[in-house]
């Protein structure tokens, strides 16, 4: 794509990184037949391309934006299958960011959008609060007719079933040691939503872990990555969650309390893995961000390298062994890993590995309409893309799905096809509960 911005404009390190993104589109359109949104609407600037070309007038032109370049751009989930079909590379996440950043400047988003984005960043970040909400959203549905269309719409997000209590993992800075000598130390972050949504994903993953010979070592004071918060806009908060989360591992990692930096939601594995990218300008940060970012792995990374067969040959694992072969598992990849982090048929050799039978749904690139809080700000569309994931899942025969983001988890999750961890599947075949 041709730019033409002025020597001033590209003394912004912003404009001058988007400037080398927007000059590597060739407008060849494959990204369209892979976007959601664009698949829902059909629409062009509901496409990656027509993004691209309304962030370029954006940023070479801000006096000519008007509020439906937002619009648009806001209603990108972020999930990347784009960057995955781009033949040209195009950095489409990051040009994305400086998009929505330079918009923010020149357009003022309505009081009541800005209250909300401020709650959400406030609230879901934090488990304790988080929980609290939740259950008082289910109160307040005894008194939806009352409200706005908007705020009924979120209630009816809210999932039917609440866990009584938020997830202990995390609470406290805690050691979570093998019964033999660690064979190698990892930080696991213990989340935010995940801990009020699910709290047995932490549960599974530590026995899992534990079984296989590692000590997992969770820091208290890094309760969130900061993704949340940094897609919609917050930057101030998502800023403070990166610094907190960078202090805290690097300095672990420098004095060899651990030996890698582990999560099991994708969502946040992504953003851990792009603080190296986010902070490469500051001078000093830019080293631990580095470090911690090389330092990080999906819970899949971690599982593929371990050694299986003393825990496949345990009692434990033999007793589960038939009711496993006998569980038929589809395999919902989520964006984040799948596209963000470029790990798709790992978790599902995983579960082969101990025994499930495991099916994938067509249009398995497509996203489910999580995103993060996308499905609380962008509900018609992500109620759309909901509604056309859980087709393709049910048309798979499975018993149950298994995922690798909470997001998706609690997106999906019905009483008909229940939706799971994958850890939550692996610590079961290796001697843990049956998770659904």
């Amino acid at each position: 794509m041709q730019t033409h911005f002025t020597a001033e404009q590209l003394n912004d390190p912003a404009i001058a990184r988007a400037d080398s993104i927007l000059r590597a589109c060739v407008h060849c359109g494959f990204c369209t037949a892979t976007c959601p949104t664009f698949v829902l609407t059909g629409d062009e600037r509901d496409s990656p391309r027509g993004r691209i070309w309304m962030m370029r007038e954006l940023l070479e032109s801000p006096q000519t934006v008007s509020a439906d370049t937002g619009f648009h751009l806001d209603r990108c989930l972020g999930c990347l299958s784009c960057t995955t079909t781009c033949p040209s590379g195009v950095d489409y996440p990051h040009l994305l960011d400086i998009g929505r950043a330079k918009m923010a400047e020149q357009v003022k988003r309505p009081l009541a959008d800005r209250l909300m984005r401020r709650l959400l960043a406030r609230i879901i970040p934090h488990a304790g609060r988080f929980h609290t909400m939740m259950r008082l959203a289910r109160i307040g549905r005894m008194f939806r007719w009352l409200m706005p269309a908007a705020l009924r719409r979120m209630l009816d997000k809210v999932p039917e079933a609440i866990p009584a209590k938020i997830d202990p993992v995390g609470a406290a800075d805690a050691v979570y040691s093998p019964s033999q000598n660690p064979l190698r130390r990892v930080a696991m972050l213990a989340g935010c939503a995940s801990r009020a949504l699910e709290p047995d994903i932490n549960d599974a993953t530590i026995r899992l872990l534990n079984r296989l010979g590692v000590e997992v070592r969770v820091y208290a004071d890094v309760h969130c990555c900061g993704a949340l918060a940094h897609h919609i806009g917050e930057t101030k908060s998502a800023d403070a969650a990166v610094h907190k989360a960078v202090a805290r591992w690097h300095e672990a990692l420098s004095q060899g309390a651990v030996d890698a930096i582990i999560t099991n939601a994708s969502g946040c594995g992504t953003m851990v893995k792009d603080y190296g990218d986010m902070l490469q300008h500051d001078p000093l940060w830019a080293d631990r961000a580095a470090v911690v970012s090389a330092a990080s792995f999906d819970i899949s990374e971690i599982l593929a390298v371990l050694d299986w067969s003393r825990l496949l040959n345990q009692p434990a694992a033999k007793e589960q062994a038939e009711a496993v072969a006998a569980t038929r598992l589809g395999y919902h990849s989520a964006c984040s890993l799948q596209h963000g982090q470029n790990i798709h048929s790992l978790p599902k050799r995983l579960l082969q590995q101990v025994g499930f039978t495991v099916v994938e749904p067509r249009e398995g690139h497509l996203c489910c309409g999580s995103a993060g809080v996308y499905n609380l700000l962008q509900p018609d569309m992500a109620d759309g893309l909901k509604s056309r994931k859980q087709a393709c899942l049910q048309a798979t025969g499975a018993a149950a799905i298994a995922a690798g983001n909470i997001g998706c988890i609690t997106q999906l999750n019905t009483a008909d096809l229940p939706v799971r961890h994958t850890v939550q599947f692996l610590d079961w075949a290796t001697g843990g509960n049956k998770p659904f």
